[in-house]
């Protein structure tokens, strides 16, 4: 079996930082990514693939920094939003591994969540709530219901969640910001339970896979700086078509790919 190296280690951090905070999954195109590497199958890139994203997620924290010391509140509807994927994660954990192995359900999801974005500008264009402190306490519980479903690989939890605030009379803007906080208390979470799951497991990280996690978060940190900066300006002048196309395409090629037997091999 191929190992992750230093090179397939800095391309899946590209990927994360690119594609955490779009409406695309990260977390599919990196299973994709994996899979062509020949890598996908091996507990520590499950583990990489986890824990990388808090590299991306740490990119909020810098440029949000204010706005996590503005009121307990603000903390207060993270937590209401975050409860639900901390108990639907618990309690789905197995069936969520398995799906991490499979490019045919990122090619799915991809398919029928492109499709979806496609309309979601015309279903939700009318928006009442443009401050964080206009978010109530229900609607940051029904934003956390909608990031469950991201936890179907190839679904995109920033696109779930997006959609989930805009459905709540969010603006584009408000809706994504939204997003990359919650994405905060969720991405920790997730990494320690999969460090936890990966040595109760009976594995053990080496030196070189510290360092791999290191240089991982590290790229990751960077290319998502300059992602979510891109990405909010595009947002609001273009909304969700491009991501739509670009979900059908993607998500046709490698269903198509797999249906007719080629291999997801190539590294």
């Amino acid at each position: 079996m191929a190992q992750l190296d230093y090179f397939k280690a800095i391309i899946l951090a590209i990927i994360e930082g690119l594609t955490e905070f779009l409406p695309v999954s990260s977390t599919g195109h990196m299973i994709i990514a994996s899979s062509f590497m020949g890598i996908a199958s091996d507990p520590f890139v499950k583990l990489f693939t986890i824990a990388i994203q808090l590299g991306a997620i740490l990119s909020v924290l810098v440029l949000y920094f204010k706005r996590f010391f503005k009121s307990i509140n603000f903390y207060l509807k993270l937590l209401v939003a975050f409860i639900p994927a901390a108990v639907f994660g618990l309690l789905l954990s197995k069936k969520i591994d398995e799906l991490l192995e499979s490019p045919m359900a990122v090619g799915i999801s991809l398919l029928v969540g492109g499709v979806i974005l496609l309309f979601v500008d015309k279903w939700f264009n009318k928006p009442t709530l443009h401050e964080e402190e206009e978010i109530n306490y229900l609607t940051a519980l029904k934003i956390g219901f909608f990031q469950c479903i991201a936890m179907i690989p190839g679904v995109s939890r920033s696109g779930a969640t997006i959609i989930g605030g805009m459905s709540q009379k969010l603006s584009r803007k408000l809706a994504a910001e939204f997003s990359f906080f919650l994405a905060v208390p969720t991405m920790f979470a997730a990494t320690g339970k999969k460090l936890f799951d990966f040595y109760k497991e009976g594995n053990t990280i080496t030196h070189e896979q510290v360092n791999l996690l290191i240089i991982g978060n590290v790229v990751a940190f960077i290319v998502a700086l300059l992602a979510i900066k891109s990405f909010i300006g595009f947002l609001n002048k273009h909304g969700f078509k491009v991501f739509g196309y670009y979900r059908i395409a993607a998500g046709l090629i490698i269903i198509i790919l797999l249906y007719t037997g080629h291999t997801m091999q190539i590294i």
